[in-house]
């Protein structure tokens, strides 16, 4: 027999008192009794279904608060805490018709607002959400809640110093409040306004010096600020604090990364993958890692599982990283626009069509890279030779600001050159629109220090990729796409979200001014032998896959007295290969590394090589055209996406389609082939060193024109009303 009804109720009050007094397992047992010993009290099954949410036994809040429904179908309150439960769990849909049914009656209700705008925030819902905490603030002016959740949701939609001013708002009223602080200091950075962001994470530690969420915020906002030591002090007080947590050991990696010290980088990713292979972009990095210090243990096992990933829509990798992993063009695309739905970037709507009829055409060119760059090296015939009389060229630099001697031959190529590194992406794009630009060409894509917010700002009505990023960038926002017919022959065209711009010869613009020392070291002074043959490939290392180094030690084991000469990226590379080369029964004094050095005595030492081999699924590019540039012969692959069709596309442009092989096979055979007929080589040697300088490649004035060519044409389409289109642009030789 039960307990009579007084005894149940002075348990419900003493189990109600635990509650409050946040006493939540002694409180849960005494809801526990109660609902024993009396099944249909209401209050027991929905309390007790709030405490175990509280407790964060999602389930049984969910089958306590069912119960008391079954009671009370129409209890606004227990409806309302039904969608929390349901949001907690990850049915959103139900969640959110919970949260419907039970506002019919609890409309006044403020908490209740609020916590459905989290959700509707979560459903990707940003301006339901918004209308949801504004209903919230109706009702309490004074809740601190629903403004730091606005203030989330309008940083979601870049809507940042709207957001700072509810962060404002919440931290007027509760000073107190850790979460508000971090959130207003990620807000800022976001607008690049370092030293403030870092206070206020600075108070949230204050508040709260054990959470490691704080930590790793401080670190990842002093990462982007270039302080890279003490980003990783404070990632590594993040997992002191949670040691278990992945994506602290994820955040540290990065760090550890961008400060060059790729062995314990790869080993920091490598923890968070046994911690959770799941998180987002992990396994791209951890494998890309590897491949920076050419460790390929289990190589093919994680290249096939990074692929797995990105086809079941997991956003498993950073874009960049699948160029060098996979060759396939639908993965490629498929890991961006999976990159694209994780960040959830909102595009703006593009500026009004400008009138250019009578007037010139204003393109901006957006980079990091204005500086002693590869990029720079060779774009800055280009810009030099815009013609002035129908173009007015800007450069929008978000890079570090520097004075080399690159930096000051570009500052005079542009017609304004404008540092924009101190803006948030926002705001850059609000700059080129009110400069009135009529094409935004981004030069970094979603590689190092890109900025590719700025083009879902949409900087200007016509927006373009070029040069940076060798793929599609899956975006709405992105135009157009410059390559030639054999980056993307038509087949091709269905695998990039961008309409392309197919300039007749090599996509690859070159400066024909670049100086090549004129004294070129012997092969002694190089670490050379002086005999033998030379094959060499100065690619960053990650380029450099388990197939091809096969290939490579074979050429080596096949011709006594050759030597492999290979660029020095990082000791644990040198290490790795070293080890490998021995592991395929090569002395590994056979391999020869050089460091970097100035361009144009980088250049001169292509002349000790007798021939460079060329990377797949990553072609070389810059380091393709330095070589051939300075009169050494590249043996290329044809691969199957852009990345890996760079150098036929040089080659073709150079007419030497005999340095184009299709398959590994024929790859490794010309190579042989090559090495062991010297006069065969010399004969192409000569064929390059001839048509270097009369070739479509180097010819800078050439590329401008043709390039200037296809903007006049998605121009005029433009100005037509007409969307964008796949533009084909005829030769002018002259």
């Amino acid at each position: 027999m039960g307990m009579p009804g007084a005894a149940i109720d002075a348990l419900l009050a003493q189990a109600v008192a635990l509650h409050q007094q946040g006493r939540i397992p002694e409180a849960r047992l005494a809801y526990r009794r109660i609902q024993f010993q009396d099944p249909r009290q209401f209050t027991a099954w929905h309390m007790g279904g709030v405490a175990a949410l509280q407790a964060g036994d999602t389930r049984d809040a969910h089958a306590l608060i069912r119960k008391a429904l079954a009671l009370r179908p129409n209890d606004g309150a227990a409806l309302i805490n039904l969608g929390l439960v349901l949001h907690r769990l990850g049915k959103l849909p139900e969640a959110l018709l919970a949260f419907d049914q039970g506002m019919k009656t609890r409309a006044d209700d403020p908490s209740a607002h609020n916590n459905i705008g989290n959700l509707l925030r979560d459903m990707k819902r940003h301006e339901a959400a918004l209308e949801s905490f504004g209903r919230a603030l109706a009702l309490n002016p004074h809740n601190v809640l629903a403004y730091a959740n606005r203030g989330t949701v309008l940083r979601d939609l870049d809507r940042l110093e709207e957001a700072l001013a509810d962060f404002d708002q919440a931290l007027a009223r509760a000073p107190g409040y850790a979460i508000a602080h971090y959130k207003k200091g990620e807000t800022l950075a976001e607008l690049r306004r370092f030293p403030e962001a870092l206070a206020h994470l600075d108070a949230a530690l204050r508040l709260e010096p054990e959470s490691a969420l704080f930590y790793a915020s401080r670190g990842s906002i002093l990462q982007d600020a270039k302080n890279f030591e003490d980003a990783l002090r404070d990632f590594d007080q993040a997992i002191r604090l949670e040691p278990e947590a992945a994506r602290y050991h994820q955040g540290r990696g990065l760090v550890l990364q961008d400060m060059r010290r790729f062995r314990e980088a790869a080993a920091a990713f490598d923890r968070a993958l046994k911690l959770d292979r799941n998180l987002p972009l992990l396994q791209g990095q951890a494998l890309a890692m590897r491949m920076a210090i050419c460790d390929w243990r289990d190589f093919d096992k994680s290249r096939a599982a990074v692929e797995a990933s990105i086809a079941r829509g997991i956003a498993a990798s950073p874009p960049f990283c699948m160029l060098v992993i996979s060759s396939s063009r639908q993965l490629q695309r498929q890991c961006a626009a999976s990159w694209l739905a994780r960040e959830a970037q909102t595009v703006a709507s593009a500026p009004q069509r400008s009138n250019t009829t009578g007037s010139k055409i204003r393109i901006g060119y957006f980079s990091a890279d204005f500086h002693n760059h590869a990029t720079a090296y060779l774009m800055v015939e280009m810009f030099e030779r815009h013609d002035r009389t129908r173009f007015e060229v800007i450069a929008y630099s978000f890079g570090a600001i520097t004075q080399d001697a690159m930096r000051t031959r570009l500052r005079a190529a542009f017609d304004a050159f404008v540092e924009v590194g101190h803006l948030s992406d926002g705001d850059i794009a609000a700059l080129a629109r009110r400069d009135g630009i009529d094409i935004a060409v981004d030069l970094k894509g979603f590689t190092g220090e890109g900025r590719n917010k700025i083009f879902a700002h949409r900087a200007a009505p016509l927006q373009v990729s070029y040069l940076g990023y060798p793929g599609t960038m899956a975006a709405d926002y992105m135009d157009y796409l410059v390559a030639d017919p054999v980056l993307i022959p038509p087949e091709h065209q269905r695998d990039y979200a961008e309409k392309i711009i197919y300039v007749p010869h090599s996509y690859q613009v070159n400066d024909s001014t670049r100086l090549i020392a004129k004294n070129s070291p012997d092969r002694a002074k190089l670490g050379l032998p002086e005999a033998g043959f030379v094959f060499c490939c100065f690619n960053n290392n990650h380029k450099i896959t388990p197939s091809v180094f096969d290939i490579w030690m074979r050429l080596l084991r096949a011709l006594p007295g050759s030597v492999f000469w290979l660029l020095a990226d990082n000791d644990a590379a040198v290490a790795n290969l070293r080890r490998a080369a021995i592991a395929r029964g090569v002395e590994e004094h056979r391999l020869i590394f050089a460091d970097r050095m100035e361009l144009a005595e980088h250049l001169a030492r292509h002349a000790a090589a007798d021939l460079c081999l060329d990377t797949l699924p990553y072609n070389a590019h810059t380091t393709a055209s330095d070589a051939l540039w300075a009169g050494l012969p590249v043996l290329t692959q044809l691969g199957q996406s852009f990345a890996g069709r760079v150098g036929a596309s040089l080659l073709t442009a150079l007419d030497l389609p005999e340095l184009i092989t299709e398959s590994p096979a024929a790859y490794e055979a010309q190579a042989l082939n090559l090495a062991r007929n010297p006069a065969r080589l010399s004969a192409i040697r000569r064929k390059l060193w001839a048509q270097r300088l009369t070739a479509p490649l180097f010819d800078g004035g050439r590329f401008a024109r043709q390039i200037e060519a296809g903007f006049v044409k998605i121009v005029q389409r433009h100005q037509s009303g007409l969307p964008p289109e796949h533009i084909m642009i005829a030769d002018d030789p002259a």
